[in-house]
């Protein structure tokens, strides 16, 4: 995932900062000029869609861990700081809007997820677990039930 912010206004200690930030999550913050971006996505289809965010000062985040984290961290800083802005995205080929990067960002965490996964897991196991259990205690009933009313 790449997201694309403008930088102005930032100071080195600042970007200092949000690389800081970023490196939790296997996350790289670059700035470079548009023309080398440019340069550097000719040709490749899936990068394409950054073309219409090169304009005025850019930073660029690149994200290969965990992505929620990574924006999280955008927000974060961008939050603290007030000074820096995200103009858009791009996530596996799609240019992603403002909207939709607010909602990565509200995504649980990769062990969050996890998490609730293995909670869910551990509970379809425990009654399947309860209902095997059942079968031979109700059947125990059921057969001193039958015993104790003195049928045969």
């Amino acid at each position: 995932m790449a997201l694309v912010l403008d930088y102005k206004g930032l100071s080195t200690k600042e970007m200092s900062d949000l690389r800081s930030r970023l490196q939790q999550s296997d996350g790289v913050c670059k700035v470079t000029k548009n023309t080398l971006m440019r340069q550097a996505i000719k040709g490749k289809d899936s990068w394409t869609g950054l073309d219409s965010l090169l304009t005025g000062t850019n930073a660029f985040v690149l994200i290969k861990g965990d992505v929620g984290s990574a924006v999280k961290a955008v927000q974060a800083f961008q939050k603290e700081t007030q000074k820096s802005e995200t103009k858009g995205g791009l996530f596996e080929g799609k240019l992603l809007s403002q909207d939709e990067i607010k909602a990565i960002a509200k995504l649980p965490s990769k062990e969050a997820l996890m998490g609730q996964i293995a909670g869910a897991l551990n509970s379809i196991t425990s009654k399947i677990a309860i209902g095997i259990n059942e079968v031979p205690s109700g059947l125990a009933r059921s057969l001193k039930q039958h015993s104790e009313s003195g049928e045969s």
